[in-house]
């Protein structure tokens, strides 16, 4: 399988997905991330997350080097196209994108772009679609109605957590101290609730928003 995931910024790839991402890589399947915006200072942070991505088995990285806290103001038909020609090239199986309920806008306007671009129609090849939390922008929003993730696959990580955790250490800019959300502490702490939930010791959770099933 061709697995796409969609991160606003550098690093939420690895805080929500990390663990499965590296799964998926050991399993067989092939992994491609695309980052969304970039700050200013960007190159170190790019570095950075190449650094990652390599430890995690990713295939490609994608850059679109939009603007932070900017996407907003782009037009919708720019952002749209921006990330559906990635969903057209790549042409995943399955795909995943921040919770749409988060702090930060740019993810809610990834994940608004993201549905567009899944839309199963015209031969969409999205067959799997969902959305992951992400420390301190999942966490910390207002938790009522739609803002309140609300988990409903959980995925057992319990083998490469520790990969995940060495991933994010590439990731020096952005890392913090406990008990910050975004430090490896809190990541850990995390994936320990995650896990008790379905009784293993590490776990990442997920809403799924559409899963196509063909044959049984």
């Amino acid at each position: 399988m061709k697995i796409l995931v969609f991160a606003p910024h550098n690093d939420d790839e690895v805080l929500g997905v990390g663990g499965t991402i590296a799964k998926y890589v050991a399993a067989g399947h092939t992994v491609y991330v695309c980052e969304v915006t970039c700050g200013g200072n960007y190159k170190p942070i790019q570095e950075e997350a190449k650094a990652a991505h390599e430890l995690l088995g990713i295939k490609k990285t994608i850059f679109l080097d939009l603007p932070v806290v900017e996407l907003k103001n782009l037009s919708p038909k720019e952002l749209n196209k921006s990330i559906g020609d990635v969903v057209n090239k790549i042409r995943p199986d399955v795909v995943y994108t921040p919770f749409i309920g988060d702090m930060h806008i740019d993810h809610k306007e990834v994940t608004e772009s993201v549905l567009v671009a899944v839309r199963p129609v015209n031969g969409c090849s999205v067959k799997t679609v969902y959305m992951y939390e992400t420390l301190s922008e999942t966490g910390w929003n207002i938790p009522s109605g739609e803002r309140t993730f609300s988990p409903n696959t959980w995925i057992d990580v319990t083998d490469t957590l520790e990969q995940k955790i060495k991933a994010m250490e590439c990731y020096r800019t952005q890392l913090k101290e406990y008990p910050n959300p975004r430090s490896l502490d809190g990541i850990r702490a995390l994936a320990m609730f995650r896990g008790s939930t379905i009784s293993v010791k590490y776990a990442e959770a997920f809403m799924m928003i559409r899963c196509v099933i063909g044959n049984i």
